[in-house]
């Protein structure tokens, strides 16, 4: 009987330690204003700064200039339907290449197309008309506009040329003799070629992960600095053990950031209408471990942190490197080993890769299997080094606490005698 009392004493303890735990460091957390500028300021503006930037999503009126050295009807049709296209502008046509050169050097255009002299004589003495285009590969998204709309006007023009210049007895072997092997292209899942929609969702995940970086970082770096031992945990009483310390401040994160997720996964990409077709339920599983993953990273990572500036210097710099060894700017397969390694030990890569999956491309739980399976094993292994690191702290205070006991008790004795 007394131990049934004893054990229901212990876990009554232990709860109402947690539940001190958690609402101290939600009060903490409030009353930090640059722990709250990374987790409500940042999540909130930055997902809609990055949507602004990319919300045309596609280039349009791409500047070109055109080097006219046929000078014939031909040409200028050439020209005319270059231009007449929603993602090339003509912005002058010369006669030079000198001219035209020097238009790109001077960014007045980012493109170059010549049509040689002899463009239209080729076509008419039954010869392969060629024409020429140099791009400015310093702005990517210009190459692929001037690249595409040249390839598709020569392509109508080449069609209607073959058609005029070779008829055939019908309509049907007309087509075949235009274009003996038809294409269509198909554009999945995101059916604008936006860039927005190809690259926001992953900026989304990074976001997320960044900010729990920082503010629970700088949290602890706050924590150490205001502690006369520069410990991560008060020597309060509720703090003496190491799951309620643990699990307390993790869902106090977890709480506020529920909160977070529901602004940057549902309302954001509502207003800017990215693509949104997984299932709600399978993107909230899927996020769930990613994160406890990225809380227990952050708590681990602020075990280290002995000046609430550092994870400024230590943190920040990872973004962009995060970003390129996702998998989602640059295929994954390319990616050298050793970076791959290093990537997988963030939760924002299987994260990354997951999430544009079930989100953008409206994949299951069991086709993202390897990405959820490697969150919770991220979980696993992080709440195990978070509790070492708090264990640590814990076994420090009760020493410390000790010691101090000790020294007032001698301090007392001799001032007796």
């Amino acid at each position: 009987m007394i131990q049934e009392h004893r054990l229901h004493y212990i876990i009554r303890n232990g709860f109402l330690d947690l539940f001190y735990v958690w609402k101290d460091e939600l009060k903490r957390v409030f009353k930090d204003e640059g722990v709250l500028i990374f987790f409500f300021l940042v999540p909130f503006a930055y997902p809609l700064l990055y949507s602004f930037i990319y919300n045309q999503e596609t280039t349009r009126e791409a500047k070109m200039v055109v080097v006219d050295q046929s000078e014939t009807r031909l040409s200028r049709e050439f020209i005319r339907r270059m231009n007449g296209t929603a993602d090339v502008q003509v912005v002058q046509v010369v006669r030079s290449m000198e001219e035209g050169k020097r238009m790109v050097d001077e960014k007045e255009a980012y493109g170059l197309l010549l049509i040689p002299s002899e463009f239209s004589k080729d076509l008419h003495g039954g010869k392969q008309a060629t024409v020429s285009l140099y791009c400015d590969m310093s702005a990517l998204l210009f190459y692929k506009a001037f690249l595409a709309t040249a390839t598709d006007v020569s392509l109508e023009m080449g069609a209607e040329w073959t058609a005029r210049n070779h008829p055939q007895p019908t309509g049907q072997m007309q087509a075949i003799a235009v274009e003996p092997i038809p294409s269509e292209h198909i554009t999945l899942f995101n059916s604008q070629n936006g860039f927005a929609s190809f690259l926001v969702p992953a900026i989304l995940i990074l976001v997320i992960q960044q900010t729990l970086l920082l503010g629970i970082s700088m949290a602890g770096g706050t924590a150490r600095e205001k502690n006369r031992f520069h410990s991560l945990v008060p020597m309060v009483c509720h703090f003496h053990g190491t799951l309620r310390v643990v699990l307390g401040k993790s869902f106090a994160y977890l709480l506020l950031y529920l909160v977070v997720c529901l602004w940057v996964f549902a309302i954001v990409p509502q207003i800017f209408s990215f693509p949104q077709v997984g299932s709600p339920l399978a993107v909230l599983l899927f996020l769930l471990p990613f994160l406890l993953a990225s809380i227990f990273l952050a708590m681990t990572l602020s075990g280290f942190m002995t000046q609430r500036e550092t994870p400024m210097l230590v943190i920040v710099f990872t973004s962009v490197l995060l970003l390129f060894i996702s998998g989602i700017s640059w295929p994954k397969e390319a990616i050298p080993s050793f970076w791959k390694a290093v990537g997988y030990l963030f939760p924002s890569t299987p994260g990354i890769q997951g999430y544009v999956r079930i989100n953008t491309c409206g994949a299951t739980l069991n086709e993202v299997a390897p990405e959820y399976r490697l969150l919770w094993v991220q979980t696993g292994f992080y709440f195990i080094t978070t509790c070492m690191i708090y264990r640590k702290q814990l076994i420090r205070n009760k020493q410390r606490l000790t010691a101090c006991c000790r020294a007032l008790r001698l301090h007392r004795a001799a001032k007796q005698a």
